[in-house]
């Protein structure tokens, strides 16, 4: 995959924060070498962040998110502050952006404070360094710049580059577990939901995964598993599904071949699959009118058919026999009302950031979380099953 190709959720989200008029669009102009943001002497300029995917050297592939002021004023102004502050939850690094002529105020100490609490990696820029008679000593994470003269814009990206390789990764969503020439068939129902012409991000990404491996993958619709298994003279290594064709596909895959889907090898690469397998057996303890969050992290367009407005709340209803009552939310909304429990996609549109900070949320708030693969697989009886390529988590199953 391309840098330019590079799915947002997989860019290291750089985030330029401050008061107004600090200099945040200037810098990113100057940082990124582009005319992103509209730079004027008037307060509140930016009134909405402001998102551009690029390559940025030395970084390379990275998202750029331009804020509002965060000492903004009035009704509206709240409101840009509170998007501001949605902005922290997909950001891995931020940048400070404070006058140097004026020098670090009270909304510049709180958002340091954010900064520590959420564990992101931040830099201080001082601008307009170059209405001070005298450059102070910078700390470590400091730096003082010009945006108007581009002094040490170099030195900040640098200092950015050097962030973006501590918060990179090297985690894989499946070749780990892959050898050389390992078959691997991937279940890819094609129907009124899916995506003309193309395949949705989650499959797109592990077949690149797979083929990075210099293994093989197949793929097939729900229909064409058995005919395919018997016309391999290879055992494949491994079956990959769509959860909603989970049952039909558990079926048709024997026993001696492992069985998983996207949206569990997804959870374990976005990090919360853990929580989720712990999170499932809230499923058991519904009661009629019991509230659920259904939550996705894209905003693709939702069908008659759709899993997690239409097949999801039939499966549950099935499976538990009572009529709990569903929240759904898609995008970057993300309710934080009190839920019996919580069942999230596989979060290929969000980043490992995003997603944690989701679970975060309802761990904090006791809310049992899960995701729609181990979800599904629960209730058809077959999650130790789609889990035997994790073994740690078998005895989650137990407690």
């Amino acid at each position: 995959m391309s840098l330019n190709n590079t799915p947002s959720s997989e860019r290291t989200h750089i985030a330029f924060f401050g008061k107004r008029n600090a200099g945040k669009s200037s810098t990113v102009n100057a940082v990124t070498n582009q005319s992103l943001s509209i730079v004027s002497d008037t307060k509140g300029t930016t009134t909405d962040p402001v998102f551009k995917a690029m390559e940025l050297l030395p970084a390379g592939p990275v998202m750029i998110i331009d804020t509002p002021g965060f000492d903004d004023e009035g009704k509206l102004g709240n409101l840009r502050i509170e998007k501001t502050m949605q902005i922290l939850a997909k950001t891995d690094i931020a940048v400070l952006i404070i006058d140097a002529s004026i020098g670090i105020s009270e909304e510049d100490k709180r958002l340091t404070d954010i900064f520590k609490e959420k564990n992101i990696d931040y830099i201080i820029a001082f601008n307009k360094s170059d209405l001070l008679e005298t450059i102070p000593t910078a700390n470590e994470n400091e730096i003082f710049i010009s945006s108007a003269k581009k002094t040490n814009i170099d030195k900040l990206k640098e200092m950015i580059a050097s962030l973006c390789s501590k918060n990179s990764h090297n985690k894989t969503i499946i070749s780990h577990i892959l050898k050389e020439d390992d078959v691997v068939i991937l279940v890819t129902p094609i129907d009124e939901s899916a995506p003309k012409g193309r395949l949705i991000l989650p499959q797109q990404q592990t077949i690149r995964d797979i083929i990075d491996k210099h293994a093989v993958s197949v793929v097939v619709q729900p229909s064409q598993l058995k005919t395919t298994l018997s016309l391999l003279k290879q055992k494949p290594k491994l079956v990959i599904t769509d959860s909603q064709v989970f049952a039909e596909v558990a079926k048709d895959t024997p026993d001696d071949i492992k069985l998983t889907s996207f949206s569990i090898l997804f959870a374990n690469y976005k990090g919360v699959l853990e929580q989720s397998v712990r999170g499932v057996k809230a499923l058991d303890s519904l009661r009629d009118g019991d509230r659920i969050l259904i939550s996705e992290g894209c905003t693709h367009h939702r069908q008659c058919g759709d899993i997690g407005t239409v097949k999801l709340p039939k499966l549950i209803e099935k499976y538990t026999g009572v009529k709990p009552t569903y929240d759904f939310s898609s995008g970057t909304d993300y309710p934080g009302n009190r839920y019996k429990m919580i069942i999230h996609c596989g979060g290929c549109m969000l980043s490992d950031r995003e997603m944690k900070n989701r679970l975060s949320i309802a761990s904090t708030a006791d809310i049992p979380f899960t995701n729609y693969g181990i979800a599904i697989s629960y209730m058809n009886g077959i999650l130790k099953r789609t889990i035997e390529i994790f073994p740690d988590l078998y005895s989650l199953l137990d407690k």
